[in-house]
């Protein structure tokens, strides 16, 4: 009843062509950044952007680039830690090594070590695909270790590999309280998230889609499979370099290479897998999975042992919030395959037919 196309007619391709072509799509997007913004900042504590909201943020930025990898594009990359520690440690050496460096452009100069890496590394992608392509970005994990460990330069000389940054500035408003960093954070994700939603949806989009269900008819077709596996890579890399920067400047403010391990890569292969592949969407719900469950369980075990009589040791929670999250990530891979944005999907054609049979 609330939620129809009926009387929304398109007088021109422009229209038609919108990202959210539904008015009623618009409007919640449109309310939910407006909140985000302007709603969130009075209702949130210090503790909540610091350990749930700016790591949100952060990591819905980041799965939003593997997504364009893994989901619209279909090359299974385990190498997006790496991608990360490069952008971070690109965006640190262009923040320290150049006078009066500004914020946003070191953040765009570590995306870009980024995508150049991510191509380094995705030239496999063109011989070998599956298992043999995600042991090949697994490399790239394992040589950025090595690298920002042993190369001293890209560590300005330190000998355990721990960097930090201060005095972080964005048109020169100070970026230092929980407040300031979850607005530039949800500011830069805003707006990447839609740069990709419409790169998804032109030519270059469909180009990585027509690989992903079947590179040889694309191939047959007209698609170069160089070109589109190699730009996916490389807009993949880019914006899980600005996340990884992000990571690092932002949320920890001092970091070392153990910051950007494997676990990482794992973590963000997860979300995509949770939240749904090929869906932008399903990036944000695959986050939100990520980040907000460990930190749910481990308030609510506590007090469940309570409430039983039984008293849980912290290691105990600790185990015991693994293992939970484990079996919720099985559990929900066998029962919805396809993520949690298949679910919103079924949602919204749902509300289109309600109070109707469906």
């Amino acid at each position: 009843m609330f939620y129809r196309e009926n009387g929304q007619f398109k007088t021109s391709y422009k229209a038609d062509q919108q990202i959210f072509p539904i008015a009623q799509d618009r409007w919640i997007i449109m309310a939910l950044v407006v909140f985000a913004f302007a709603g969130v900042p009075l209702l949130a504590s210090d503790y909540m952007f610091r350990a749930i909201l700016i790591p949100f943020l952060i990591f819905s930025l980041a799965a939003v680039g593997v997504n364009i990898l893994v989901g619209y594009c279909g090359q299974i990359s385990l190498g997006s830690g790496a991608f990360m520690a490069v952008g971070a440690y690109g965006a640190y050496n262009a923040f320290v090594r150049i006078p009066d460096m500004p914020l946003i452009p070191a953040l765009i100069v570590g995306g870009l070590c980024a995508t150049a890496f991510g191509i380094l590394f995705g030239l496999p992608s063109l011989r070998v695909k599956g298992l043999y392509l995600a042991v090949a970005t697994l490399a790239a994990q394992f040589f950025s270790d090595w690298m920002f460990l042993r190369i001293k330069w890209f560590t300005n000389d330190s000998p355990s590999g721990s960097v930090s940054v201060s005095n972080l500035q964005v048109f020169g408003q100070e970026v230092e309280s929980p407040l300031s960093k979850y607005l530039f954070c949800l500011g830069i994700l805003v707006v990447v998230a839609l740069l990709a939603k419409n790169l998804v949806r032109g030519a270059i989009g469909r180009e990585w889609m027509a690989i992903r269900d079947m590179d040889v008819a694309a191939a047959v077709i007209g698609i170069r499979p160089m070109y589109a596996k190699l730009s996916a890579f490389a807009v993949s890399s880019f914006i899980v370099g600005v996340a990884g920067a992000l990571w690092g400047f932002v949320y920890l403010g001092s970091w070392e290479p153990a910051a950007f391990s494997v676990d990482q890569s794992f973590k963000l292969l997860f979300m995509v897998i949770i939240g749904g592949m090929g869906s932008i969407m399903g990036s944000f719900f695959g986050a939100a999975f990520i980040v907000i469950l460990p930190i749910a369980l481990n308030q609510l075990l506590p007090l469940i042992g309570e409430s039983v009589g039984l008293e849980i040791s912290t290691a105990g929670i600790s185990h015991a919030e693994l293992m939970i999250f484990g079996a919720l990530i099985v559990w929900f891979l066998i029962v919805e395959p396809h993520g949690l944005a298949k679910l919103w999907s079924i949602g919204k054609q749902k509300l289109r037919l309600w109070p109707f049979p469906h």
